[in-house]
């Protein structure tokens, strides 16, 4: 079970993830597992071809990403990250350019999830952020009142400021100068969830005199995810939220899943409506691992054990096949 976490605020040099960004960090590590240390930033600004402040977003990225994992003198990629982006002699990698959208939306998951280096504004942003609108000010006044009292005063209104452009830009396109094509202009891949959707404008400003733009969750059924990846990130949850070396809870509760922190329901803003549909087939989709007990006096997912997982192969089996095969 998830005990305290230390969220990363900085690290990010305000660029948001790029599409090139976790292949090449991951296969840069795996060829030399110091590239990305502080050492030897200027090595690795020659073998990526980026600026140094780049090179420190990438090891950021691919870390938040779970793609890479720190040790000793360097890095190492993570299981998820040799077999999603590396590949193994006897395996192909399962989405080496980040090309299915069911990527996408895991790199997401990762993003909002990942304990080991979890980002203050995915944290807060998916789960504990609740207005109709997000827009600077309100996200950095939310940010303020929310932070750890050890972080309160360690962490500026700058710094906060900084760390919501850069989730803000994960997600909404930006705009260079025209006929501009360099990497540090290019969109992070997750502009194509459609994630957050502008609203308009606000006067509430951080800074006096400019409107600040308004933007909503898109909150509603995402036939775009899978059902395996939904049942992968829900067993992803239930391993990091109710299982320890002592103990594991073997039914959870609907509204859990929907509403939890870090659940699959508040991370990917569905409503519980498309997670029942989605549960009431689960059984089927996870080869029996869940089952939903929708006739209990609260509606509950069962798993069948503590110690069966799912393979991050099964994200990518095609829907059709997934029902042909069992």
């Amino acid at each position: 079970m998830t005990s305290s976490v230390a969220f990363r605020f900085s690290g990010h040099e305000t660029f948001a993830c790029r599409y090139a960004w976790l292949p090449k960090g991951v296969k840069a590590v795996s060829e030399s597992p110091s590239i990305l240390t502080a050492l030897r930033e200027d090595d690795a600004m020659v073998e990526l071809g980026v600026g140094k402040n780049m090179v420190r977003s990438i090891r950021f990225w691919a870390e938040a990403a779970d793609a890479i994992l720190p040790t000793v003198g360097g890095h190492e990629p993570t299981e998820f990250g040799r077999s999603l982006l590396l590949g193994t002699e006897d395996t192909a990698p399962l989405d080496e350019f980040l090309e299915d959208v069911q990527t996408l939306w895991l790199l997401h998951w990762k993003f909002s999830t990942n304990s080991r280096a979890q980002i203050y504004a995915w944290d807060f942003l998916m789960n504990q952020f609740q207005e109709p609108e997000l827009y600077a000010s309100a996200a950095v006044r939310a940010f303020q009142k929310a932070l750890p009292t050890a972080s309160q005063k360690e962490i500026s209104v700058n710094s906060l400021e900084h760390l919501y452009e850069v989730f803000l830009h994960t997600y909404v396109p930006t705009r260079g100068r025209k006929g501009e094509v360099k990497e540090d202009n290019l969109d992070s891949p997750l502009v194509e969830l459609d994630l957050l959707r502008h609203t308009g404008f606000t006067q509430a400003s951080l800074h006096s005199g400019r409107p600040e733009p308004k933007f909503a969750f898109r909150r509603e059924e995402k036939s775009e995810i899978g059902n395996s990846l939904f049942a992968y990130c829900l067993n992803e949850f239930w391993q990091d939220r109710f299982y320890s070396p002592e103990t594991c809870e073997l039914t959870i509760p609907i509204h859990t899943v929907s509403n939890g922190h870090g659940s699959p329901g508040q991370v990917f803003k569905i409503p519980e409506a498309d997670i029942r549909v989605r549960l009431l087939g689960i059984e089927e989709t996870t080869e029996g691992l869940f089952r939903f007990d929708e006739s209990a006096t609260v509606p509950a997912v069962v798993r069948r054990n503590a110690t069966d997982n799912l393979p991050l192969s099964s994200v990518y089996v095609p829907e059709e096949e997934t029902c042909q095969t069992r």
